[in-house]
């Protein structure tokens, strides 16, 4: 029989306090605003996003373009619209290879202790001493510049902050007694890992996965920025940043929107992850 660590974090009443919690609330509306535009864009912009229409170009908000144009006569609000695809794609697949490899890596040192152990977290401490932008460096040179480089490279950087995650979470269930009853009843240090541990631990994956998706959209704009993520034509926030950077005295807001879109989206991650956290576990919330 299985004693639920996690299930006393989420078990009857976290609904309750979902709905009482104002970071929560306040981060789920605004990361369903974000993910509500990535959805419609793929299926209806404005305008085309990456149609160029120079005789256009800098012009400023009106009904037929809300956010103007760009100096290449595209619409702003449809580069905004189809931005979001890119940088909540990248994040997502990056965060998801980090904690693909990264948890199964923490549940593993864990689970074996001794060299296996020390092999692994130093592993991840030699993994977790490259930056995404070196990583992306790297590839960039290896396999040329692009998305699944941007992801690789994120991903990559992702992998050591998971397996800690799991490490450090799953180390003090080892020595709790429905552990120890799995043992006796005997279980295999996989299945325990599998049927016990995980499930008392995944609230705190989940949590981390909430905060690495804010990093990650912070990584990809930067990878964008230096031309090392999404190429063009593809729309990116940190490229609109960019091509941005020189007409800050021309036109501001073509700077100001897509900054304002990162600002707002990693914002709302951030505080859905404060508020899972408080969730999971009530007695944070208590002590602040």
């Amino acid at each position: 029989m299985s004693v639920s660590f996690g299930a006393s974090r989420t078990a009857d009443g976290w609904q309750f306090r979902a709905l009482r919690h104002p970071s929560f609330l306040a981060g789920a509306v605004l990361t369903a605003l974000v993910m509500t535009i990535a959805a419609v864009s793929l299926h209806w912009t404005p305008w085309d996003p990456t149609a160029i229409d120079i005789p256009a170009k800098f012009q400023p908000p009106s009904t037929a373009h809300w956010f103007g144009t760009d100096q290449f006569g595209r619409d702003v609000l449809a580069m905004i619209m189809r931005g979001a695809v890119t940088s909540i794609a990248v994040s997502i697949f990056a965060v998801g290879l980090g904690a693909g490899v990264g948890v199964p890596l923490g549940l593993l040192a864990a689970q074996q202790r001794g060299f296996a152990d020390q092999a692994i977290m130093r592993a991840s401490d030699f993994v977790f001493a490259f930056p995404a932008l070196l990583i992306a460096i790297m590839l960039r040179e290896v396999f040329g510049p692009g998305a699944t480089n941007a992801v690789v490279a994120i991903g990559i950087f992702n992998i050591p902050v998971f397996a800690r995650v799991a490490y450090g979470a799953a180390l003090p269930l080892w020595t709790r007694d429905f552990v120890l009853a799995a043992r006796v009843a005997g279980k295999g240090l996989v299945r325990i890992t599998v049927e016990h541990i995980l499930p008392n631990m995944v609230s705190l994956v989940i949590v981390q996965a909430t905060i690495q998706l804010s990093l990650g959209i912070l990584a990809e704009a930067a990878l964008s920025y230096v031309g090392l993520g999404v190429q063009p034509p593809a729309p990116s926030w940190g490229r609109m940043l960019n091509e941005a950077q020189t007409l800050m005295g021309l036109a501001p807001r073509l700077a100001l929107i897509p900054g304002f879109a990162i600002i707002v989206t990693v914002l709302g991650l951030n505080l859905l992850g404060d508020g899972l956290r408080d969730i999971f576990d009530p007695r944070l919330a208590r002590e602040r």
